[in-house]
């Protein structure tokens, strides 16, 4: 473990689809799930609330269903279901690493999830389990990314944590082009007007409007992200200071 004081006390992690695919970028690989626990776990020692939003991209993805001729709605329901199976998939990571959790649903999946309530969720925190939100918003037309946004802004969460395979976020493909620049720190806007590829314009508002932070960083790396709710030097952070 790291030493030190947490920065932050509840925080919701992003984890895409693709990075629990693994190499393969889909299905499920077992070894990065449970990595991934092992991660989690060495946050919530500093006694950091947790929530995650899972995205489903590594079993469907709505937008590759509607250039397949899938109705795009209709991609992202299938989508959103796919998010369930990923969210039971890091729930059982979680709770074999000796972490209690709680799998909640923007829509009903009553075997297997709690249904989405606000307070509820914030109680499920305070009382030290980690909760992983499945089903997108429960909406078409919305990404994981702009979910992650708004489920922040819903339970308080600090920050935003947008576990990824790069450590940050850079100027360029940095797998294409050798000499591409990293950025360190970023304002929403200038993500905005850039274009940067780090969430959708959607999500990056949502955050610029609830003065939400958002860290971009390397999940694969061990350790970051304890030193990420540490408030260590990680990935690139998106403010804008008011």
């Amino acid at each position: 473990m790291i030493l030190g004081r947490a920065k932050y006390k509840r925080v919701l992690l992003k984890i895409s689809g693709e990075v629990l695919g693994g190499p393969k970028k889909s299905g499920l690989d077992t070894t990065v799930l449970a990595h991934i626990a092992k991660e989690i776990k060495k946050a919530h020692k500093h006694g950091v609330q947790i929530a995650i939003v899972v995205g489903g991209g590594n079993i469907f993805r709505g937008l590759s269903g509607e250039q397949g001729g899938i109705d795009r709605a209709t991609g992202d329901y299938m989508g959103m279901m796919a998010t369930g199976i990923n969210a039971l998939a890091m729930q059982d990571a979680l709770e074999k690493a000796g972490m209690p959790s709680r799998v909640m649903a923007a829509f009903e999946m009553k075997t297997i999830a709690e249904l989405f309530i606000r307070r509820r969720a914030i109680r499920h925190l305070e009382k030290g389990r980690v909760i992983i939100l499945a089903g997108g918003t429960g909406n078409p037309y919305f990404t994981t990314d702009t979910t992650a946004a708004l489920r922040a802004a819903e339970i308080d969460a600090e920050i935003v944590l947008k576990a990824t395979k790069v450590d940050g976020v850079y100027d360029s493909d940095p797998a294409k082009n050798r000499s591409a620049k990293k950025f360190n720190h970023l304002n929403h806007m200038t993500v905005l007007k850039r274009q940067l590829k780090v969430m959708d314009s959607t999500a990056i508002s949502l955050c610029m409007d609830n003065n939400t932070p958002l860290l971009i960083f390397n999940l694969m790396s061990p350790g970051n992200i304890e030193r990420a709710v540490l408030g260590k030097k990680v990935g690139t952070i998106v403010e804008t200071k008011k």
